[in-house]
Order: structure tokens, then sequence, then C-alpha cells
């Protein structure tokens, strides 16, 4: 399942990610706190198979519960309103965000014992590295 996405992880390293962010229409200001910003990424799982995803920093915390494949509401760390749904493809776990007729998708995998997140925005696509601490 998702288990080897679980635990702490550290950001290492972002590439492209103020292009992205661009591409979501988010404002300077907030841009330029989320170039800053390198968040720890947590994820667990409970019982009841539910999975809880963190993002963690000092400018600000947010948190989504879901299970795989059922859409959710959520609202993302620079406050847009989106209907999500997060699947399993292939080792890959895949968040879908869809909001004011727009979609992005954030790709998270394991690579060389890192977790490798990929953000897309039509053709802007941002790189996160994160290890595991």
């Amino acid at each position: 399942m998702v288990d080897q996405f679980v635990g702490t992880w550290k950001m290492i390293s972002s590439e492209n990610f103020d292009d992205y962010m661009k591409a979501l229409g988010v404002g300077f200001a907030t841009r330029q706190v989320g170039n800053r910003t390198k968040p720890n990424f947590v994820m667990s799982v409970d019982d009841q198979g539910t999975i809880c995803m963190k993002s963690q920093s000092a400018f600000k915390t947010t948190e989504v519960k879901f299970k795989l494949n059922e859409p959710f509401d959520e609202t993302t760390a620079d406050d847009r309103k989106t209907r999500t749904v997060v699947s399993l493809d292939s080792g890959k776990l895949i968040q879908k965000q869809s909001w004011d007729g727009k979609e992005t998708s954030i790709e998270r995998e394991i690579s060389d014992g890192k977790l490798v997140a990929k953000c897309i925005m039509g053709d802007v696509v941002a790189v996160r590295t994160y290890v595991k601490e």
C-alpha cells in the first residue's frame, strides 16, 4: 500500500517551485514565503486505512485526512479550495486537485530512498525532494 511513504520527510531541494506557484495563480507575497519555506512532509496511516498527510513549516502547517480513491474537500497552503482525490498507481501516490475549472497534480514516489514530489500544472513541473528523518 502506501507504507513506503509513511514517516517524516525533510525537504532538501526544490526546483521550479516559483513557476509552479505562478501557474496556480498564487500572488507575489505568498510565493516569496513559499520559496523560502522548506516544509517537512509527514505521512501516517491509521487502523482504518485513513491516510494523514501534513506539511509542516514555521510559516504554516496544513493537514489532510483521506482514503485512497475517495474525493474530499481540501484547503491548500495557498488557500485554494479544491476537490481532491489521491490514488496509488504503479508505486506513485498521485494527488489531483481541482478548483475553478483548473486541475493540478502532485505525484510522489520513492526514488533512491528519497521522496520525490513532482508538482504539475499544465506544462509547468516543479520537483521537490525529501529525505527521511
